[in-house]
Formats: structure tokens, sequence, C-alpha cells
């Protein structure tokens, strides 16, 4: 084999090898985005019609967000915006468009005070897609129905979905997003779904005395079986019943 054929074969052999390390390259950083991105990067690409270009924008987003001052918010920060939250979804029992209002007010604040601006809308939620893209979408659901419910086009369930896709995100900037998934089944059934939500908290509050009543009753009377239990008349009762009880068993 002649010094031009192997010269040729390593060349080849060396563009092979650059050309798989690009695609595995492309590969991993298109997972990257994936991950990192979520529903939004499926936007994009539909979008733009071409996932190299989508591509380009959400690197272009990254690089945007990492020159934005964000930073976590102070415990006692996070703890006032909490009880700021509850009380917002208690309003919403009385009057479901003002607290929808409200609530997307109070992610206004949240995102100024995590260091994000908040003049644009759509610059707003490209910048949150950077580093909440699994709850972006449902911010953008809850305010498009904020905007149906300010021109009287939203129904009382539309503003209820606005308050469960509102307190996603909201979760999310604080932090404790994990936290709030694990209690949102009991959270939901504070932002009622019709104008009964009166008789529904009361009816809970029923249940929830009956409940407390009948367990109270059930340990009174362990713990006065217990009692007699301990006394001589009570063992000598107890020994009677497991004799009847092994008699029974022996038939």
């Amino acid at each position: 084999m002649s010094t031009a054929t192997v010269a040729v074969i390593v060349i080849v052999a060396v563009l092979v090898i650059a050309a798989l390390g690009f695609f595995a390259s492309r590969q991993q950083q298109r997972r990257r985005l994936r991950e990192r991105f979520g529903p939004e990067y499926d936007r994009a690409v539909e979008r733009h019609g071409s996932a190299r270009e989508a591509e380009q924008e959400l690197r272009a987003r990254e690089q945007r967000h990492r020159e934005l001052q964000i930073h976590p918010l102070d415990p006692a920060v996070r703890d006032r915006y909490h009880a700021d939250w509850q009380r917002v979804q208690e309003r919403f029992v009385d009057s479901p468009q003002s607290a929808v209002a409200e609530a997307d007010n109070l992610l206004i604040r949240v995102m100024k005070d995590r260091g994000y601006p908040t003049e644009d809308y759509e610059q707003q939620v490209a910048d949150l897609s950077v580093e909440h893209g699994g709850t972006i979408d449902r911010y953008r659901t809850a305010h498009d129905i904020r905007g149906r419910a300010d021109a009287g086009q939203a129904t009382t369930e539309d503003l209820r979905q606005a308050m469960v896709d509102y307190r996603a995100l909201f979760a999310d900037l604080l932090g404790d997003g994990e936290i709030h998934v694990h209690r949102a089944s009991t959270e939901d059934r504070r932002v009622p779904a019709s104008g009964d939500a009166q008789e529904d908290r009361e009816d809970s509050e029923d249940r929830g005395d009956r409940q407390d009543r009948d367990d109270r009753e059930d340990a009174a009377r362990a713990a006065a079986e217990e009692q007699r239990a301990s006394t001589p008349v009570g063992r000598h009762a107890a020994s009677r019943r497991d004799a009847e009880v092994a008699e029974g068993r022996r038939r």
C-alpha cells in the first residue's frame, strides 16, 4: 500500500470521526435543550418550523438569562408572598375575577423581586422559560384567561383553572414547587369550582368534626378496655373469654 493511499485512508478516518463527534455533540445539545425547556422546546420548533432555528432561539434565551441578575428570595420575603397568595386564594370565593387579576399582579411582583424584567409580556415569558420551562405554558394559559376575564368572556371554571395554573408558576418561582405539588389536591379544594363553595366547605368541616369525634370515642373505648384488663376482675374476664374462644375453635 502506497504512502498516498495510507494518507487518504487516514484523512477519511479523521473526517468520519470528526463528523461522528459533531453529530454526537449536536444530539447531546438537543437533548439538553429538550430537558431544560420541556414543552417550550416543542413550541419553539413548531413556531419556527425548524429544530435548528428553534435551538438557536433557545440558546439566545439562555445567553440573555445569564446576563440577568436573577437571585432567590430571602426567607422572610418568601413567607410574605405565601401569606399574600393565601389571601388572594381566599378572595376567590367571593370575587373570582378580582382574585385572578390579583394573582397575575402578585406573580409580576415575585418576578421583579427575583430579578426578572417585567415590562414586556413576551420577553417576560422568554426569560422565565429558561429556568421554568415546565410551568411557563401554564402561565400562558392563566394569562390568556385573565385577558378573557377582563373582556367578560371567562367562566367561573376558567377562572378556577387560571388560579391553579398561576399557582404552579408561583410555587416554582418561590422555589418550593414540589411542596405545593404535594399539597395541590388539598389546596384545589380551597379554589371552588362553583358558587356552592361555602356549602362544600361547611360539609367538609362537618365531616372532619365527625371523624375527630369518632376517633376520640374509639380511643376512649380502647383506653377503658385496657384499664379494665389491668384489674384482677378484668384479667379474670379476659382469661374466661380466651378460654371460650379456644373451646369454640376445638368444636
